[in-house]
């Protein structure tokens, strides 16, 4: 049995294959529990958001109060001793010192929540630190893949937009190499190309067999082979300073129904969210579109992540 009370869970790198499927598993049977209304009864988070979120915020803190747990924090951090220049070691050892059971945290530096799960003595979850690492989404994303195809070893993916900056992608590529027979096709433009160390994984990975990845410039070279589009915006606030680049490549990937005509009937649509206009919204009525459901699927993966790191479920 896998036990991950009071572990942190910071990258996707630090899981096994064997813990991520048993956190599926656990997000899978957490609906039928029958003591789920009040497994974190006691329980309270700090719920700590330097960055902006909407999904990954409000899904922890609705998961928590579905299992009875209570939520405090921030969602602003110009309303706490940030704007006096404390340090993020400081913050996090204040709130620790305060006797919350579990941290969740987003932060828009790289390294931020491993430095806060350094800091503090309950388990801390990463909610994203900058364009580094986003591991919550990446489980509900698995998750969704393996609703929708059944299986998460042998599924053929292609990643599209900023793949430079998307920590989601980034933690589902790290995932992804875990697995057996899984295909990746990066497509990006050179100027958002993935992280040259996640293309050295991929190829050493490649190198023992068993799995495939190209990068490409264009989706429509492989959409009629794929079973995910896994869709990204372009994401402004990582171009501070290079706002001449953002303009160049915006719109320079979008999904629309003609790009759907070849695609395989089991086909779904991913998206992280928030969706700008890389994705048509025509696309959104048609059976490919699993983007919502996907988000949905967020609020089960985070309970059992909750009760796990907790300790009340094993």
């Amino acid at each position: 049995m896998v036990n991950f009370q009071a572990k942190d869970i910071i990258s996707m790198n630090d899981l096994s294959k064997d813990e991520i499927d048993y956190i599926l598993d656990k997000a899978g049977e957490i609906g039928h529990n029958p003591n789920r209304s009040r497994l974190l009864e006691g329980k309270v988070l700090a719920s700590l958001f330097f960055e902006p979120s909407t999904r990954t915020r409000t899904s922890f803190e609705k998961a928590m109060r579905n299992l009875s747990g209570r939520v405090e924090g921030f969602a602003d951090p110009k309303i706490t001793s940030v704007v006096k220049r404390e340090s993020l070691w400081d913050t996090i050892r204040i709130y620790d010192g305060y006797g919350y059971d579990v941290f969740v945290i987003r932060h828009p530096l790289k390294g931020a929540a491993r430095l806060a799960a350094e800091a503090a003595q309950a388990p801390v979850i990463n909610a994203g630190d900058g364009p580094n690492q986003h591991p919550t989404q990446t489980l509900l994303d698995l998750y969704t893949i393996r609703e929708t195809q059944g299986t998460i070893d042998n599924i053929s993916i292609a990643m599209v937009g900023d793949l430079e900056n998307g920590r989601t992608v980034h933690s589902l590529t790290e995932a992804l190499v875990k697995y057996e027979g899984c295909r990746l096709f990066f497509i990006s433009s050179r100027d958002l190309a993935m992280p040259g160390h996640l293309i050295d994984k991929c190829r050493e990975r490649a190198e023992r067999g068993g799995f495939h990845f190209q990068e490409l410039t264009h989706l429509d070279q492989v959409i009629d082979q794929v079973d995910i589009v896994y869709m990204t915006r372009i994401q402004r606030e990582r171009f501070e300073g290079r706002e001449h680049l953002y303009e160049k490549v915006k719109s320079i990937y979008r999904l629309d129904m003609s790009a759907l005509q070849k695609v395989k009937t089991t086909m779904k649509v991913l998206h992280p969210l928030p969706r700008v206009d890389e994705i048509s919204i025509e696309v959104d009525k048609t059976p490919y579109a699993y983007y919502f459901e996907q988000a949905s699927n967020g609020l089960r993966v985070r309970e059992a992540l909750l009760a796990l790191v907790t300790g009340v479920i094993q």
